[in-house]
């Protein structure tokens, strides 16, 4: 299925059925005064959340929606049927627009959460409201209201805990492949990401987590180069992000360049997002020996100048994962609890820090530099 996170719809809401303006008409009542009903309410549309969908690819074509209307009011006081609203099903983390004004409708992040994006117009009132004792054969009704009409523009944002982030070919899909079931295209040129890819990582019973990949980011992208910066907005709903940076990249390019030029990038799209915690993972550490590695892995920290967590992993052989999923449950967990009202500074966890920069399967914290 194609993955589409954009979409543009537009949505009538029912017009109210008239009100009746009508008498009543029996043998041996004489003047039997008026009986005209109301008309009824006009169906609504609603946008509803729902957890199976994870792409607005269906309304490239469906892009039209329309209530029923409310059917008019009738003699004998009969009110008349109120029309039937609609649910229109979209995916978790939509964004709904009003596309005029540019307003924010609402944002369903929670499964079967409702959106009124068009209210059905209130039917009209029949003559029967008119009565008086000094107006006894009215013939006034109060008109029908119409539904409201709305261009709407979508914007899906997946929600994930982790987001994976760094150049093409940097190791993302093989790490979500790695530690979750998702299975995106891996191949040895860039760009096999075209569209963000989901994993739900599982530690423990009670301990999981979601994970994000999205298509490489590359120099430029915030001019429209590669696939620009389309994608990064699946980054903004997460909590935290892996900074993934290849230690031996087949073209050459120095790790420390990489991550300035996706700080960049960063930076040009989104401030806030660029703020959000992120810790350094270097990747591919099985095509160096250990030794090497290490030594380069501190020259990366130290000319950075890097004060977050960092870890040296292979995604493909599962070298050091096992240390920065626990870490990243534990980041998760910690911003979960709320601190009490006597924490400090020393109250915070630290990460540990092994002398040579590189983690073992045992620890379960990062490194902080």
């Amino acid at each position: 299925m194609k993955f589409v996170d954009e979409a543009s719809i537009h949505v009538s809401a029912g017009k109210g059925g008239e009100g009746s303006a009508s008498f009543r008409r029996e043998k041996y009542v004489p003047f039997g005064g008026p009986d005209g009903g109301d008309g009824g309410r006009g169906g609504s549309v609603w946008l509803v959340a729902n957890s199976g969908l994870n792409t607005l690819v269906d309304f490239r074509h469906a892009r039209q929606f329309r209530a029923e209307s409310g059917q008019p009011g009738r003699g004998r006081q009969m009110t008349g049927r109120s029309g039937q609203d609609i649910e229109i099903q979209v995916p978790l983390g939509t964004q709904v627009f009003d596309a005029d004004s540019g307003d924010l409708l609402g944002d369903l992040t929670a499964d079967g959460m409702r959106l009124c994006v068009a209210s059905g117009g209130r039917g009209g009132l029949g003559n029967l409201h008119f009565k008086s004792s000094t107006n006894r054969a009215p013939r006034q009704t109060i008109p029908a209201e119409p539904g409201e009409q709305r261009q709407l523009r979508m914007e899906l944002k997946v929600l994930a805990d982790v987001g994976l982030l760094g150049f093409p070919n940097a190791g993302k899909s093989t790490l979500i492949s790695a530690v979750s079931s998702a299975r995106p295209k891996i191949a040895d040129y860039p760009f096999t990401t075209l569209y963000p890819n989901l994993g739900v990582v599982s530690l423990a019973a009670d301990q999981s987590f979601v994970i994000a990949d999205i298509p490489g980011v590359i120099s430029g992208a915030a001019e429209g180069a590669g696939l620009g910066l389309q994608f990064l907005r699946h980054l903004q709903r997460t909590r935290l992000l892996l900074h993934l940076v290849d230690m031996q990249p087949v073209d050459g390019t120095e790790p420390v360049a990489s991550v300035r030029a996706i700080e960049h990038e960063l930076q040009a799209y989104d401030a806030e997002l660029a703020n959000k915690p992120r810790w350094l993972v270097l990747n591919k550490c099985d095509l160096l020996t250990a030794d090497a590695a290490a030594e380069m892995a501190q020259a990366v920290i130290a000319e950075l100048d890097w004060r977050q967590p960092w870890f040296m992993i292979s995604a493909a052989t599962g070298q050091g994962l096992k240390p920065l999923l626990y870490a990243i449950m534990q980041h998760l967990q910690a911003q979960q609890r709320p601190l009490p009202d006597h924490a400090n500074e020393d109250d915070a966890i630290s990460p540990r820090q092994t002398g040579d920069g590189a983690v073992s399967d045992d620890e379960t914290s990062p490194h902080d530099s």
